[in-house]
């Protein structure tokens, strides 16, 4: 348990942080050159055909909602039912009456935490995180299912229901591991590899990429070039869940594509789709135009209004949390449990030199309170760790508490 002078070290750190330029769109981001030319929606054709695809994305997203689904089966009592669909391998049967997801080379975990900036040398971490996802699968199979219609309480995994409302199931210290699992997934899946493998240099740059597409040189069999596609597969794990990548509704999945419809619907952040699409569009031109200078400053838009987006659901369920406090439990552990999830996502985004805005020892630190509380967690967090947190949080982003609920 964090003591409260380790905690103030930790605020001050992060507070110290806040000296970082958040990087964001000036008022005019058309591009300069005039062979970037900026389609009106996310729609590029070569010889006819498009020249668009992220299926691998889609999948992936697919899969994880299978997988939320599963966490809330209270009658699954082995652990690998889930953790087979987590870690699938191609034509294992591991999605029942998927035989899609079934016959697909595609798996959730192995794109956990496993982006070219952040993990391509750091296998240490990149295994810890997977194993944290391993854990809240093993933990709510068996900790919480055998307690499904238990009371919980302090030390006591179970039910909780609080005047007429939903009922929710937790652990002893009251978190929600599906909750932890899905919004920990955003940042360790969607946003790791969208920020920190695809829209990399590292990445879209890689052997002959740059050569390749300056000669207009196509992969294997594709209608696109290699750097074109990473750009797409970045795109994908954002929108691989909507009917038309031309048309995005938002809310189309429970991950990020849900987050960015909620931010973007609060007035302090409205825009902030828009701008994500159109630097998505401008960026993918700009591969196509040969202009990898305006490709690259596309990249930094999205990567810095992503992160603001992650940060800006962290504290506002924090503060929801807070909210509730000593008057109904059931939704003070849903909320801190979803805020518990966005802050582990948190050591996903990425700053303007190319660092997490929080390092990966301020995000666990933050865990580590959120879980101790005083002791039992969620049952006795205080308030005031709730407000110290999320101003540490809203300081380092660029906005204020108010300006997140």
């Amino acid at each position: 348990m964090i003591n409260s002078i380790q905690m103030k070290k930790v605020i001050l750190s992060m507070l110290a942080a806040s000296t970082l330029v958040f990087a964001s769109c000036s008022d005019d981001d058309s591009p300069e050159d005039p062979n970037v030319v900026v389609p009106e929606t996310y729609t590029f054709t070569r010889d006819g055909s498009s020249t668009v695809s992220y299926s691998g994305q889609s999948t992936r997203i697919e899969m994880a909602e299978v997988i939320l689904d599963a966490l809330m089966d209270e009658d699954i009592t082995d652990a690998n039912v889930i953790l087979n669909m987590f870690s699938h391998e191609e034509n294992r049967e591991d999605f029942p009456g998927r035989a899609d997801l079934n016959a697909s080379n595609k798996s959730v975990r192995s794109k956990t935490a496993a982006s070219k900036d952040y993990f391509s040398s750091n296998s240490t971490e990149s295994n810890a995180i997977k194993n944290i996802f391993d854990g809240y699968i093993r933990s709510q199979v068996t900790e919480v299912f055998p307690n499904w219609e238990v009371n919980a309480e302090a030390g006591v995994a179970g039910k909780i229901q609080v005047g007429g409302g939903s009922t929710r199931y937790v652990n002893a210290r009251g978190l929600e591991y599906n909750q932890a699992f899905a919004k920990g997934l955003i940042g360790a899946l969607m946003m790791d590899q969208m920020l920190n493998n695809y829209l990399s240099t590292a990445v879209l740059d890689e052997a002959s990429n740059v050569e390749d597409n300056n000669a207009g040189t196509t992969a294997e069999g594709k209608n696109y070039t290699t750097m074109e596609h990473k750009w797409d597969e970045a795109f994908g794990y954002l929108y691989g869940a909507e009917e038309s990548a031309a048309a995005p509704q938002l809310g189309a999945d429970s991950f990020l594509n849900k987050y960015l419809a909620r931010v973007d619907g609060d007035v302090d952040f409205a825009g902030i789709a828009d701008e994500i699409y159109d630097a998505f569009k401008t960026g993918r031109a700009a591969i196509v135009a040969k202009n990898y200078t305006v490709r690259d400053q596309q990249a930094e838009i999205i990567k810095a209004a992503v992160s603001k987006v992650v940060a800006v659901r962290a504290v506002y369920y924090l503060q929801a949390g807070k909210s509730n406090l000593g008057v109904d439990n059931s939704k003070v552990f849903h909320d801190l449990s979803e805020g518990y999830g966005f802050v582990q996502s948190l050591r996903f985004t990425q700053s303007p030199d190319g660092t997490p805005y929080l390092t990966a020892s301020q995000v666990n630190a933050f865990l580590s309170e959120l879980e101790e509380g005083e002791g039992n967690g969620f049952w006795d967090i205080e308030a005031s760790t709730l407000d110290n947190m999320s101003e540490a949080i809203a300081t380092v982003f660029g906005f204020t508490v108010e300006q997140a609920l």
